[in-house]
């Protein structure tokens, strides 16, 4: 054995390859994507890694592996669980032979997410187990146990880290070499693995009786905690465990129950630990699960406790928690002094804002810039500026404002459909990037020209995947086995599904920018532009522009592109050149030609 020091997703690779993982599939989304990437520098002889074109995909590549034997590993975040319900769902009732473990790193907050979304929720709603860990340390462990439980009772099941919990670090002890599970290999049995209304039926009914038991095993699951004896109790889970934790250091006495494993819920333990017990405290993220789930425990067994948490507004409903306030929460409940007694915080500054923006040097910036300045020109048209997931929704950020709409992935391109049939006359326009259209961006564009509408697709290609860490996908020659691969040409298969009018243009090339996005602007039907120049952070440019003294201070490259490499120095324009990428942008923006230096070419 060996200890390593980890990150919280690398504990949770590193127990699955404890494991003996055979099969790990997923589509990268913050806070999971560091999953797969540990997993792809550690041996994994015997093992099939593989950045899936979405989450759907991944779980269905998983999903017959484990009919065959195999244990499986689908990892995403937790709006990735939403494009993946469709199988889950049907999973859930057709149930698997080898472990199959479906990560959804939950991102409470939300910090880097559409959506506060909670899997235990989703867990109880598709009928499976979910795991819950508080740690990176537990996460490594835990992580076993799941394949453990997922074989013994032939079910998929949810691991849900949140942000914290997978971000965190922690030193772990992990053995030298990791050998791949064994599996017998697939049997056909059409009654088994074909889904009809009748099996549909009678598995659902097996799955009511199964869940009960499965909870009655999670009672005696060591993962679920009870400490302490007093007539308050406080029931936690996952990071908020820490939190709370570590504030009752000091109060060992005080009843601490963590329930590690939400649904199917623990009940015989619950009732162990709500022993004796007046009150209970109720801390967790998001919503009140265990709240609820105690609220019906209590009522069935008709015990006169109280219970308090977010139903009651002791603990916040959205958002999530923090040492600090678990620490006020506990404080109020226990009658306890609070983190911040006899210290004095009013000339304590806040914290800076740091709003999120495109990188300096980023061609997205040019991108949204040409379509922008094409459609001034055109005061005659109204523009419509359909967005999507991806580090080009920060488009929507002055002075750019690029981004009139953002759902979901792929959404943007079929929201563009939507506005031209509300506004015929309009010029609809859907930016996507280029994992994002493998992902989720095909069907909308076979759905506009089967539907006749008019839009001008702008496909923002920086050749790779940058928001989420730049993994590959499959328009970048390589995949997560290390393989180099035929390139998928976005604009043969625009071509495939019949876009008549397609341009591959340099979004740095300004002019010929904007002259492209006029054409396409003024024609009708479905039109693509492929905007293509690599992501800086990838092509790591080195190039510097430089202010001449025919400056004139008026700020116009400031006010009309945003880059965070032009600051004002003393009231005067300046290049912060420790952000410049010589991109050349500026200088093109500039009305008297006072910007140049290492500029695109």
């Amino acid at each position: 054995m060996k200890k390593e020091y980890v990150m919280g997703n690398g504990a949770i690779a590193l127990g699955a390859l404890a494991a003996g993982v055979n099969v790990v599939s997923g589509y990268p989304g913050t806070p999971s994507s560091e999953i797969i990437e540990t997993i792809s520098k550690y041996p994994h002889d015997g093992l099939h890694l593989e950045w899936s074109v979405n989450e759907k995909a991944a779980m269905e590549v998983a999903a017959s592996a484990a009919y065959a034997g195999a244990r499986t590993l689908v990892t995403m975040k937790q709006v990735g669980l939403n494009v993946a319900s469709d199988p889950i769902m049907s999973l859930a009732y057709v149930g698997v032979k080898g472990g199959m473990v479906i990560v959804s790193a939950d991102d409470p907050g939300p910090i880097s997410s559409q959506t506060e979304q909670d899997t235990r929720m989703f867990a109880e709603f598709c009928r499976i187990p979910v795991f819950d860990p508080t740690s990176p340390e537990e996460a490594y462990q835990m992580i076993q146990d799941a394949f453990s439980y997922s074989e013994k009772y032939k079910t998929p099941v949810l691991f849900r880290p949140t942000t914290r919990v997978c971000h965190a670090y922690a030193s772990i002890e992990i053995a030298e070499s990791f050998v791949p599970h064994a599996f017998e290999g697939f049997i056909k049995d059409s009654g088994r693995w074909v889904i009809f209304p009748r099996l549909s039926f009678a598995n659902h009914a097996m799955i009511e009786k199964r869940n009960p038991e499965i909870g009655s095993d999670f009672s005696n699951y060591d993962r679920n905690v009870i400490t302490g004896s007093s007539k308050k109790a406080v029931f936690t889970s996952g990071v908020s465990y820490a939190y709370v934790k570590e504030y009752l250091k000091n109060y060992e006495e005080v009843r601490l129950c963590k329930i590690a494993t939400p649904y199917p819920f623990p009940e015989q333990l619950v009732l162990k630990a709500l022993e004796g017990v007046e009150e209970v405290l109720c801390i967790e993220e998001l919503s009140p699960y265990i709240e609820n789930a105690l609220l019906k425990v209590i009522g069935a067994n008709q015990l006169p406790i109280k219970v308090y948490g977010k139903l009651t507004g002791h603990v916040c409903l959205s958002g999530e928690n923090s040492a600090d306030s678990a620490a006020k929460i506990l404080s109020s409940f226990l009658g306890t002094p609070s983190r911040e007694d006899g210290i004095d915080l009013s000339d304590m500054p806040a914290l800076p804002m740091r709003p999120p923006v495109l990188c300096a040097g980023c061609p997205h910036r040019a991108s949204f810039y040409a379509v922008k300045k094409a459609m001034q020109s055109m005061p005659d048209k109204k523009s419509y500026f359909c967005g999507d997931i991806g580090c080009y929704t920060l488009g929507n950020a002055m002075p750019l404002d690029m981004v009139d709409t953002c759902l979901c992935m792929g959404a943007g391109i079929t929201m563009a459909q939507g506005f031209h049939w509300t506004d015929p006359g309009s010029v609809c326009f859907a930016f996507v990037g280029d994992s994002t259209f493998f992902a989720s961006g095909m069907t909308g564009v076979v759905n506009a020209i089967y539907n006749e509408a008019d839009m001008v697709l702008c496909v923002l290609d920086n050749s790779t995947t940058a928001m989420t860490g730049h993994q590959p996908h499959p328009g970048t020659g390589k995949n997560m086995m290390g393989n180099i691969v035929d390139k998928v040409s976005i604009v043969r298969i625009l071509e495939g599904m019949g876009v008549k009018k397609i341009e591959v243009v340099d979004p740095l090339d300004l002019e010929k920018a904007v002259n492209t996005v006029k054409e396409c602007a003024a024609l009708s039907g479905v039109k693509a532009i492929i905007f293509k120049s690599p992501c800086i952070a990838i092509s790591k440019p080195s190039g510097k522009m430089k202010i001449s003294e025919k400056c004139i201070q008026c700020k116009k490259c400031i006010r009309e592109i945003g880059c965070p490499a032009l600051i004002t120095v003393d009231g005067k324009v300046t290049i912060d050149e420790g952000l410049c990428t010589g991109c050349g942008l500026c200088s093109k923006v500039c009305p008297v030609s006072a910007i140049g230096g290492d500029c695109h070419e």
